[in-house]
């Protein structure tokens, strides 16, 4: 019988896997902010539903990537 594993269980990464996930971080929180300021010159408000969806769904990916790494060890990091 398979199990899950602990979600509160850490796990190893290599430096360079975390920095292309902070990275990616970066770019999501930047385009959340650059695609909010646009809503702004929308006037369709189904339009301005849609972007502001866009906007809570990179903010999302974001905060769950940070929750991954928080969780994440860094290989070499003495951990």
């Amino acid at each position: 019988m398979m199990t899950n594993c602990a979600v509160d269980e850490d796990f190893e990464i290599s430096p360079r896997f975390r920095h292309n996930v902070e990275e990616r971080i970066a770019r999501l929180e930047k385009d959340a902010e650059f695609d909010e300021a646009q809503v702004a010159q929308l006037v369709d408000g189904d339009h301005i539903h849609r972007q502001m969806r866009l906007v809570a769904i990179q903010r999302a990916e974001a905060l769950r990537m940070r929750l991954i790494l928080d969780r994440a060890n860094t290989a070499c990091s003495g951990r």
